[in-house]
């Protein structure tokens, strides 16, 4: 039976990276499980290609929601990365912090050490900024962050109009205030998806201390007199196990690392005793308060400018796109799913932004489908402190069955109201003097949707997934949390989590990079210890 000092559950975001981390003291060995295989897809490195790997069952875990009540009953495809790099590989590469006030609230909590100045450290000790280094940028670390090699009239034109509705310009959200409009950084270089793999993978290939196992599904933790001691899994057929001779540390994510626990027996035991399975250790939190952050997906036709429908809705189009990438490694195969950001309050009475806009400039009826015949635009924009908490539990004794995931959106007052304040916010811009030439005309939801009630319907429509799950093993100061602030799960010795699933409050706005924090965070503390 193999041995190790630590066993990483999980090769995407904060999987990888902890690897690299670990593996860089000598005297140290480290395995890293992934279920998912190696990243050599082309389509995940080509940064529009992540409309070839959502939904894929070679790069994606293709989990689905249950119906969800406050989307109409609709239910929605959760994309979840299953291959090295994990979700990193096929996300929308936007690097995001979140603001300052997240991380301080986090503290505020109970969650000592997880304040903004303790964490910005974290955050640049990682970045390799295309601007060099300040105090609030790190140069020379392992995550790229470049500008994307796209720029749209039709974007420069709402941001504009958003500049004209009262909201200002910025260079930069990642200095702990979001605020302003502005094109998004992105983990690319030179127009290529710059993954945690290629990151922190490669850099320590060649270690002897780190032997990576891909297409290694996890089926159970191992528990012996109150301890994790290590790992049950399958590869290539057949059942095998790993040991631990120091800690076991869950990057499985939101969604795998509440469901990894239950297959070992660790939750709610209602829930286990509903799956089929004895519990070995009583856990309340664990696969609760799963937070997500809803976009409505509102969109415009226009006028007189053109959009990226009409070029990619011909063959003329497409070629031209595809040479310039060739060429240049520029244009819309360079895209991340969006371009330009803006960040906002629904009402003047919030402290700090709590509305994410992305801009893109072109439309279609659903993710994965193609593009509307018609120049237009959509402005998808999300709640980034939703009030709604849902969750994921496993559904039988099989480590292969998908577990149930139920976000739960909109279900409280506060939700709903902000999003029908998102909408009408959406109109305000949309109406301002730049944007008037172009003659907008709203077909999602439509300008029928006019009262509180009908924009709340209307919300419900058009919502879905911006694929930010987080806070299903929450951190925190009290004996109810799942981890405490330092990552230990309480209950069990040898045992972390360090993923989005730690998150208290889910973060305001894109939350790859804070799972990427939260890695170096773990580190930091395993090597402590």
């Amino acid at each position: 039976m193999d041995s190790f000092d630590y066993i990483i559950v999980g090769a995407g975001t904060a999987g990888c990276a902890l690897a690299n981390r670990l593996s860089a003291q000598p005297g140290t060995s480290v395995a890293l499980l992934e279920a998912g295989t190696r990243d050599t897809y082309p389509w995940i490195h080509i940064p529009i290609g992540y409309l070839y790997c959502i939904g894929n069952p070679r790069t994606d875990w293709c989990f689905e929601t249950e119906a969800e009540p406050g989307l109409n009953g609709r239910r929605l495809g959760y994309p979840r990365g299953k291959v090295l790099g994990g979700c990193s590989s096929i996300n929308g590469m936007i690097y995001m912090r979140g603001q300052a006030r997240d991380y301080d609230t986090w503290a505020q909590m109970g969650c000592t050490g997880w304040g903004w100045d303790d964490v910005l450290p974290l955050f640049r000790k990682s970045e390799d900024h295309f601007l060099g280094a300040d105090e609030m940028h790190g140069a020379g670390g392992e995550w790229r962050v470049e500008m994307a090699r796209v720029r749209w009239k039709i974007l420069d034109i709402f941001q504009e109009a958003a500049e004209q509705a009262g909201i200002p310009r910025t260079e930069d959200f990642n200095r702990g205030t979001n605020e302003g409009s502005g094109y998004f950084q992105v983990n690319q270089r030179s127009g290529v998806r710059w993954n945690t793999s290629k990151a922190f993978l490669r850099p320590a290939k060649g270690r002897t201390n780190l032997d990576v196992r891909t297409e290694a599904q996890v089926m159970r933790l191992i528990v012996e007199e109150g301890r994790v001691t290590g790992v049950e899994y399958t590869r290539a057929g057949r059942v095998e196990q790993v040991r631990a001779r120091r800690e076991v540390v869950l990057c499985a994510g939101a969604i795998g690392s509440p469901q990894i626990l239950e297959l070992s027996g660790i939750g709610r035991a209602d829930v286990l005793r509903a799956a089929g399975i004895t519990p070995v250790l009583e856990r309340e939190a664990v696969g609760e308060n799963l937070q997500d952050h809803l976009q409505l997906r509102c969109a415009y036709k226009v006028h007189g400018i053109p959009t990226l429908n009409e070029k990619a809705s011909r063959m003329t189009g497409k070629a031209s796109i595809g040479l310039e990438y060739l060429l240049r490694r520029a244009g819309p195969m360079a895209m991340a799913p969006s371009q330009l950001g803006v960040f906002t309050r629904s009402d003047e009475t919030r402290e700090t932004p709590n509305l994410q806009y992305h801009v893109q400039p072109l439309s279609l009826e659903k993710f994965g489908e193609g593009v509307h015949p018609f120049p237009a635009f959509t402005a998808s924009v999300c709640n980034l402190n939703p009030d709604s908490r849902g969750t994921v539990h496993i559904r039988s004794t099989d480590f292969r069955a998908k577990p149930a995931i139920a976000p739960n959106y909109l279900a409280t007052e506060s939700d709903r109201h902000v999003a029908a304040d998102a909408i009408r916010l959406t109109r305000r811009i949309v109406a301002q003097p730049a944007l008037k030439p172009y003659r907008p005309e709203e077909f999602k939801p439509g300008p029928a949707f006019e009262t509180e009630e009908e924009l709340v319907r209307a919300a419900g429509e058009i919502g879905t997934t911006i694929f930010h799950p987080a806070g299903t093993c929450r951190m925190g100061a009290d004996e109810g949390s799942v981890v405490d602030p330092a990552l230990r799960f309480r209950g069990l010795g040898g045992l972390r989590i360090a993923d989005a699933s730690v998150m208290p409050r889910i973060t305001s706005g894109n939350t790859n990079s804070p799972t990427l924090m939260i890695a170096e965070k773990a580190a930091a503390l395993i090597l402590a210890d």
